[in-house]
């Protein structure tokens, strides 16, 4: 890893991008500490302090701690990449859509732009709520004292387009980074959400117990290493291509594959799954009484058994769900035939497709085996450990240590491939 940085920094072209990346990244992390107009930041950070726990750990954890403190850039990056998630899941249901996807460069462009115009939508919905609940005293629930100056109706509204605008902003600066950065840019602007909040997650940890922090640390790194190992994990599948004759010349008679990871769906179950969980509890406060109770009491902590057994199912369901529309086995088998390529000891065409779909469910499988088992682990322990103080405050979840991990992986695999491209030497030299 340092040596690829280091190398990078030699090349003017590419120093020049990772400074330019660099320097959106301290913009971002700017906006997620400057508070909106209107919000009592005395209040907010009191009270932000004592919030431990369940909903509020999430909340701090996907907004890189901005959330919770009313900030600009408060909503983060979720708007975006809920709305681009959306937009895969239309895009199987819609014609329209699903045309644009097959239309290339050019579709693609159409799909961004509807993908903007639904983040506004959600940014909107989101900070909306947000407002909502701190107005009402229910975003950080005891908190004695308001943390809005002034809640008439101007106020509220001038907070929520701060809000929206911020996220828009969020969304300007990640496309600027995948255009003129090192690409990658709204999942480096999640990763640095994550990373943001873990000193102050570690910090709580030592300080509750010092044992606990040198066990969490130890077994989060052999954690980190069993998932850079999942995730680079891939099944090849063999395909060789014909010879065949173009003209008077002879084309094809290769042998390649086609990678297919073992975790095919990447972040995406269980960031849907923490999602979905973090409705009930943020609706919670609004339903009142015995609803409200049931909620927290069996959806809110993580050692429940009807909590876990949620949780495993969502990530699965969602696993199998987002292969199923992200991967074609008819599409990828039509294009393999068309070209003359074909699968040894298989058949071209349709007994193709389905061998294809045949192994895809099986990887399916073991993926989300995989990401459920990530996800209890850090439950289960706590379950056995029954030490809620270092649970509240645990850094090392699913979704943290696919995130990291994951884009870590990428943006270094992004770097090293822009460096072989500018040491390449062609075939004369």
């Amino acid at each position: 890893m340092l040596t690829i940085l280091t190398k990078a920094f030699r090349v003017p072209d590419l120093r020049g991008k990772l400074l330019f990346t660099l320097g959106l990244i301290v913009l971002f992390r700017l906006g997620q500490v400057m508070p909106a107009p209107g919000v009592d930041v005395v209040a907010v950070r009191e009270c932000a302090g004592s919030a431990k726990g369940g909903v509020f750990d999430m909340m701090q954890l996907f907004s890189g701690g901005a959330m919770l403190q009313l900030s600009v850039f408060a909503l983060g990056v979720m708007p975006y990449i809920t709305a681009s998630i959306i937009m895969q899941l239309l895009a199987v249901v819609v014609p329209r859509l699903a045309a644009l996807r097959q239309e290339g460069q050019r579709g693609q462009v159409k799909i961004t732009q509807y993908t903007r115009y639904l983040t506004v939508g959600l940014a909107v919905l989101n900070a909306g709520t947000v407002v909502t609940l701190a107005r009402a005293g229910q975003l950080l629930p005891g908190c004695p004292r308001p943390l809005l100056r002034d809640e008439s109706l101007l106020s509220v509204v001038v907070l929520v387009l701060t809000m929206v605008a911020g996220a828009c902003v969020v969304m300007w600066l990640g496309e600027l980074i995948t255009d003129r950065g090192i690409g990658n840019g709204m999942s480096l602007l999640m990763f640095t959400q994550v990373v943001a909040v873990f000193p102050g997650f570690m910090s709580k940890i030592f300080v509750l117990s010092p044992a606990g922090f040198v066990v969490m640390t130890v077994s989060g790194v052999f954690l980190v290493a069993a998932v850079v190992f999942v995730e680079q994990a891939q099944r090849r599948i063999p395909v060789q291509y014909a010879k065949r004759m173009v003209g008077r010349r002879m084309y094809g008679g290769s042998s390649t594959y086609i990678p297919l990871k073992v975790n095919q769906a990447g972040i995406v179950p269980v960031i849907f799954t923490s999602s979905l969980l973090y409705l009930p509890t943020l609706a919670a406060p609004l339903l009142g009484g015995e609803a409200e109770t049931w909620i927290l009491r069996n959806l809110t902590a993580g050692t429940h058994p009807l909590y876990m057994t949620v949780y495993v199912l969502l990530i699965a369901g969602f696993a199998y769900f987002y292969v199923s529309i992200t991967v074609n086995p008819d599409e990828v088998a039509d294009n393999m035939r068309r070209y003359g390529g074909f699968v040894p000891g298989i058949r071209p065409g349709r007994p193709t497709a389905g061998y294809l779909a045949f192994v895809l469910s099986r990887l399916t499988a073991s993926g989300a085996v995989y990401l459920a088992v990530l996800a209890l682990l850090p439950l289960v322990a706590f379950a056995i450990l029954r030490d809620p103080g270092t649970q509240q405050n645990f850094p090392f979840g699913g979704t943290s240590v696919l995130i990291m991990v994951g884009v870590g992986l990428d943006t270094v695999k992004q770097i090293e491939a822009q460096l072989q491209q500018r040491n390449y030497e062609g075939f004369l030299r």
